[in-house]
């Protein structure tokens, strides 16, 4: 059985190395499927500062359950390094890129990432959740409106799936959970 502590051990922060905080800035790196656990730990012997949440989840087979930790963002890890050490993380075997925006790797705001990881630290109970995007083509997953596909739009603090009907040009609003979709 899977202990609290492997979840904190992939969460642990490595010790800081000396030099000039400011100058350290989260990014994400893409890693070869399934390879997130042992980047992280790879990067953490050389001492690189990195982030990998994960998530407890029962697998089931014919024959038998088991508990799994499982990447939380899979293919993806977290590093928190300046300019120098991009080299020594794309070294990494099973790293394969840095996320990247407009040819640079893509900074992640502090803050961000600094609640996700106290969140995991303190035991909160996450786990993955597609991606919603108000104005994206979203499918209804339970409920009387299961199986419809609408744009997903926002009034105040609820979603709304639009329905059109095409041959009328008619279009009605349902709101729903964000649980109860999902993107097309």
């Amino acid at each position: 059985m899977l202990d609290k502590m492997t979840s904190a051990m992939y969460a642990a922060t490595v010790t800081e190395r000396p030099t000039l905080r400011g100058l350290l800035r989260w990014h994400a790196i893409y890693t070869c499927s399934r390879h997130e656990k042992s980047v992280s730990r790879q990067l953490r012997e050389k001492q690189i500062d990195c982030f990998l949440p994960l998530y407890r989840s029962v697998r089931r087979w014919k024959d038998r359950r088991k508990e799994l930790e499982l990447p939380l963002f899979p293919g993806y890890v977290f590093v928190h390094i300046d300019d120098e050490d991009r080299l020594r993380v794309l070294q990494s075997p099973g790293v394969t890129y840095f996320v990247s925006c407009g040819g640079r790797p893509a900074v992640i705001e502090d803050r961000e990432l600094e609640s996700l990881r106290s969140g995991v630290m303190n035991g909160a109970c996450a786990e993955p959740h597609p991606y919603l995007k108000v104005g994206r083509r979203v499918r209804v997953k339970h409920g009387p409106m299961a199986g419809m596909e609408g744009i997903l739009m926002r009034k105040k603090d609820r979603y709304r799936v639009v329905i059109s009907i095409e041959i009328i040009m008619r279009s009605v609003a349902v709101e729903v959970d964000g649980a109860d979709v999902e993107p097309c």
